[in-house]
């Protein structure tokens, strides 16, 4: 969780100087261009502003999402964050491991699933052996929960 803070705060910290400080000057520098009704630099700077100012909305109701996470509350014994599952797809005949992990930490490539995905909403508070049918964008496939590790199970790090 230390990570996704820290990841969640330095975005934080950009976006606010780049608000207080770059933003005004840019401002301030498109009005000495006149009309302000064409004028481009002004047009752009405010709307620039306002994403900034959204996108810092987010990341302030994230941030408290995330600090409001008890991880005490995480079952012992049903797939939710920080779960690592080892998924078997007879169709297939392999195996695949995920850990499920907040969208922040997100890489599939890595295996590292977001819970708000269509794979992730679909392991969640599953059990070992159970069968999960997960609806991709390619069509649909049919894992079964091989072996479950909750964050409880994993070594501290």
């Amino acid at each position: 969780m230390l990570e996704i803070r820290k990841k969640l705060q330095g975005e934080l910290d950009v976006l606010e100087t780049e608000l207080r400080v770059h933003l005004p000057k840019e401002i301030k520098r498109a009005l000495e261009f006149g009309d302000l009704r064409e004028n481009s630099e002004y047009q752009t700077a405010l709307q620039r502003q306002t994403m900034v100012k959204a996108r810092i909305r987010e990341l302030r109701q994230r941030m408290s999402e995330v600090n409001s996470i008890d991880i005490s509350k995480i079952p012992h014994d049903k797939a939710s964050y920080g779960s690592t599952l080892v998924l078997y797809d007879a169709e297939r005949a392999e195996e695949v491991t995920y850990r499920l992990v907040t969208p922040e930490e997100s890489d599939p490539p890595a295996g590292m699933i977001s819970t708000v995905s269509p794979i992730g909403r679909s392991l969640m508070g599953k059990e070992e052996g159970d069968e999960v049918e997960v609806t991709i964008p390619s069509g649909s496939r049919r894992f079964e929960i091989r072996r479950l590790t909750t964050l409880h199970d994993q070594p501290k790090e």
